[in-house]
């Protein structure tokens, strides 16, 4: 078991654990994992990608 500790990439809160958050690998690049809470996703928060500055959602 790990203790991996979730932040996510639009607010900078810890999600670990938390219901609604979604973790996925950069849409353009595939290096970078993007970790993104459910309040941001609702409300289509911008993240960006710090291997390649993709920002989204789009």
């Amino acid at each position: 078991m790990t203790d991996e500790k979730l932040i996510c990439t639009s607010c900078k809160k810890r999600v670990t654990n938390q219901p609604g958050t979604a973790k996925f690998n950069c849409p353009s690049c595939g290096k970078t994992e993007i970790v993104r809470c459910k309040h941001c996703r609702e409300i289509a928060a911008k993240y960006t990608c710090h291997s390649c500055d993709f920002t989204g959602p789009n």
